[in-house]
């Protein structure tokens, strides 16, 4: 995979379940930060683009959880994007820093609407061409 943006982020204790792994559904907000995170690196908000009407809406995610993330562990959040058609398509890998175990794979299916209604080109495709 030739990932184009990556961050590193530690897993807090409240974001493990009684067994003492993270629990399964935050995976999505660690991989949503990171597109955010990715945006800001290119110089646009998530939040700006926003309030100028464009909202960018997952349409579809496939998961794959490979191995668990626990309590304090470093992970590296890395992706890489595609355009086909009117869907933004973010490859997003987690993996545990220490042994670079991959812990998470998702694949992202993005639509933007502008003001509610599907828009085929939009700010960010020339936000996400800078990479």
């Amino acid at each position: 995979m030739n990932y184009i943006f990556e961050t590193r982020m530690e897993v807090r204790d409240y974001e493990c379940d009684i067994e003492g792994i993270v629990n399964n559904a935050n995976y999505l907000h660690y991989i949503e930060h990171s597109r955010h995170l990715y945006l800001r690196s290119l110089g646009a908000s998530f939040a700006n683009l926003h309030n100028e009407g464009y909202d960018a809406v997952v349409a579809r995610m496939t998961l794959q959880y490979k191995a668990p993330l626990r309590c304090d562990d470093i992970f590296i959040s890395r992706l890489a994007v595609e355009k086909q058609g009117v869907k933004f398509i973010f490859h997003q890998d987690l993996f545990r820093e220490s042994d670079e175990q991959l812990a998470f794979r998702a694949t992202v299916e993005l639509v933007v609407m502008h003001h509610g209604t599907l828009c085929r080109t939009s700010p960010y495709d020339d936000i996400l061409k800078q990479s």
